[in-house]
């Protein structure tokens, strides 16, 4: 009998539902220029009161089934925003490791990932997360473990996505509808540290996170625990909201980017 796996086999692969995983996590807040802040922001997307990114450096072990965990590296960065009133972040990079996790998310909820190589070192207090790409090590987290702190441990927090397929004869526009998504993170924490210790973001034209400097460390803290992942589709977008964003996704070493002006526009 001939087998053929480009079919997909109807026992087979996880359940629609949302994925499980075990988390080990750098979580930190920083605010950055006010004008850069407000460029970053797509339409639908409503700023709050100060201009905070928010990071996320994770080790990460996804429980597809019981026979099998895929063990990864993510570092997650996002503009804290709001949508309707839900608070939430809208998640403009997304670097992990595996081919597989990278275009799934990417296809499914409209996550911008790209492919990456991470590091997640803990020795006694002392954590420290690398993200690098084509040779840059240009994100780096590091700090000293304290006091666990009183924040929740079992809670639901969110990130705004954009899925959707750029032109075919016109890379500038999509094919189709484009989608504001929402990614759902279900989280249950064991334990929760506050944490002191610094950002540093590094040069790259490919990942050109730089450009979105730390001008104040608002909080840090070291987790661990459980996540639950699920999403869902908020809207159809005009694709203009979104099309000077999309370069993100993408490596364009030749990008040049816009110079702002003094609220954020492009400068005259």
């Amino acid at each position: 009998m001939n087998r053929l796996r480009y079919l997909k086999a109807s026992d087979s692969g996880r359940p629609a539902g949302g994925l499980h995983n075990t988390v080990r996590t750098i979580r930190a807040t920083y605010e950055t220029d006010p004008q850069v802040y407000a460029a970053m922001l797509p339409r639908p997307l409503d700023p709050i009161d100060r201009p905070e990114i928010k990071i996320q450096l994770a080790h990460v072990a996804m429980h597809y089934s019981p026979e099998r965990t895929v063990e990864i590296g993510a570092l997650t960065m996002s503009v804290m925003c709001s949508f309707e009133g839900q608070p939430g972040a809208y998640c403009f990079h997304m670097a992990m490791e595996g081919e597989t996790v990278v275009t799934g998310g990417r296809e499914r909820f409209g996550e911008p990932k790209k492919i990456a190589v991470t590091s997640f070192e803990k020795q006694g207090n002392h954590v420290r997360g690398t993200c690098a790409r084509h040779g840059i090590t240009y994100f780096t987290i590091e700090g000293e473990i304290g006091a666990e702190n009183d924040k929740p441990r079992q809670f639901e927090e969110h990130l705004f996505c954009y899925k959707g397929l750029i032109g075919i004869n016109d890379p500038t526009t999509f094919d189709g509808d484009v989608f504001l998504t929402r990614l759902d993170w279900q989280r249950n924490y064991t334990s929760r540290n506050d944490m002191t210790g610094r950002i540093i973001l590094a040069e790259s034209p490919y990942d050109p996170v730089v450009d979105i400097p730390v001008r104040k460390l608002v909080s840090m803290e070291y987790v661990e625990g459980a996540t639950i992942t699920s999403g869902r589709i908020l809207r159809t977008v005009p694709g203009e909201w979104i099309a000077d964003q999309w370069v993100g996704r993408f490596d364009d070493p030749t990008n040049a980017g816009i110079v702002l002006g003094a609220h954020g526009e492009l400068a005259a």
